[in-house]
């Protein structure tokens, strides 16, 4: 290897990472001059584009905060090249551009480019697997983290890899599986509130560590085309229900089912990623079909994925303008009898409309000494069904702020489930945490 301003020959380190391109310092500052410049590189706005994000930098959630401190830091190493280069050749900062490396792209980085750009097209597929695993939101953002860690770690025996996405599999099934294996939390059932009217339905199952997932950062979904033995679940789900009765399953059985019947790997394929034998891993996927047919509802109309309908949309609507007026006979009217409300991680539940507005009714009534201020809500979506985010003006002042974000399930025209999540995720779903 040889310098590309001098034509000396470089020493190489032999280990991974870029490969050197000069000689020396001195070598490298000289290219840097040389190199060709465009004018044109709009400034002000990366300085614009700067405080704007920097204004809003909130300190939670934490993985909110650390995203935003990552988008924010690349702005900022772009804008200190500008101010350098700026200084350094004696130019205003609007002749500088940051189209070019500082070494010819035909020999800088090609390796970390190819690698950041393999992890990227994945990013958001890995990151639903993972959640499917683990049925929360933020432990997916981590474990989506530390899969592209280990690759990276590995990156020198990228261009060895035949199939790069089973790899990347592969590499967050085993990080998800550690992570469970250290945890080991099991479901549980909603247990009786001393004091508290929960209805007359039966407890329904209790995962403390369930948060939503915002319908834009899925994937794409895979073309349809199930296999006869695949009805236990439907490939692009990601629906409450289906992630409720998946968490019931031990984590390889999990892990097997995902692959095989969401993922849609082969079973040989399956059995390679689990590293596992091909009998033992199809059997591992058996019984967790089964048990998921016993944790799922009869019909599967009742669960699988589907596009909101527009009736349902108009329902939502009505539903969030009777909440901004208080209207709470209106509200009742768009719930079902027998509806369920479940609020992870607390232990507040309701099966029955009766005793679910028994309870919100003195939150939400202005003549009520519980009154807990005005509510005003903006439709997201989340795990392929609709939302709602709930802001709360509180009496006696004057911001909304983040309180609530609802999932909601539909049947026959009215609303049958809602899931209530605390506000954290609300910077996930592009949302403001104070209107």
């Amino acid at each position: 290897m040889t310098c590309t301003v001098c034509g000396k020959p470089i020493a190489s380190s032999g280990g991974p990472g870029r490969t050197a391109s000069y000689c020396s310092p001195a070598c490298r500052q000289r290219a840097y001059r040389e190199r060709r410049r465009s004018p044109g590189l709009p400034v002000q706005e990366l300085i614009s584009d700067i405080a704007d994000r920097a204004r809003r930098l909130r300190p939670t959630p934490p993985t909110a905060l650390h995203a935003d401190v990552e988008a924010l830091s690349t702005r900022i190493t772009q804008l200190r090249r500008v101010a350098r280069q700026a200084r350094e050749e004696n130019v205003t900062p609007d002749r500088v551009t940051l189209s070019e490396n500082v070494t010819p792209g035909g020999v800088t980085n090609s390796g970390e480019d190819a690698f950041t750009a393999l992890i990227e097209s994945h990013r958001n597929e890995l990151r639903a697997h993972c959640y499917r695993l683990l049925g929360s939101y933020d432990e997916a953002e981590d474990l989506t983290q530390e899969t592209f860690l280990r690759a990276w770690r590995s990156a020198g025996t990228l261009a060895e890899i035949d199939n790069p996405r089973a790899w990347l599999y592969k590499i967050a099934t085993n990080a998800c599986l550690d992570f469970l294996r250290k945890l080991n939390r099991q479901p549980a059932t909603y247990e009786p509130i001393p004091g508290l009217d929960s209805g007359d339905g039966p407890p329904p199952p209790r995962i403390a560590w369930l948060q939503p997932y915002p319908d834009d950062q899925l994937p794409e979904r895979p073309a349809p085309g199930h296999e006869p033995d695949e009805q236990a679940v439907a490939s692009e789900t990601l629906e409450l229900v289906f992630l409720t009765a998946i968490q019931h399953l031990p984590p390889r059985q999990r892990a097997a089912v995902i692959l095989r019947d969401v993922a849609r790997w082969s079973a040989q394929e399956t059995a390679e990623l689990l590293g596992s034998s091909l009998a033992s891993a199809n059997s591992a996927v058996q019984r967790g079909r089964a048990a998921l047919r016993e944790a799922l509802p009869q019909r599967r109309e009742d669960w699988s994925a589907r596009e909101p309908s527009a009736e349902d949309r108009a329902l939502l609507q009505r539903y969030m303008d009777a909440a901004a007026v208080a209207d709470i006979d209106a509200m009742v009217e768009l719930v079902r009898q027998d509806a369920v409300l479940t609020m992870p991680p607390n232990p507040f539940w309701f099966t029955s409309r009766d005793a679910l507005f028994g309870f919100v009714r003195p939150n939400l009534d202005p003549a009520s000494p519980m009154f807990a201020g005005h509510w005003r809500h903006v439709p997201v979506q989340a795990n392929g069904q609709l939302a709602v985010a709930a802001y709360l003006q509180r009496p006696g002042t004057s911001v909304y702020r983040a309180q609530l974000l609802d999932v909601l399930r539909f049947e026959d025209g009215l609303i049958a489930e809602i899931t209530t999540f605390e506000p954290h995720l609300f910077a996930a779903f592009g949302l403001p945490m104070t209107w």
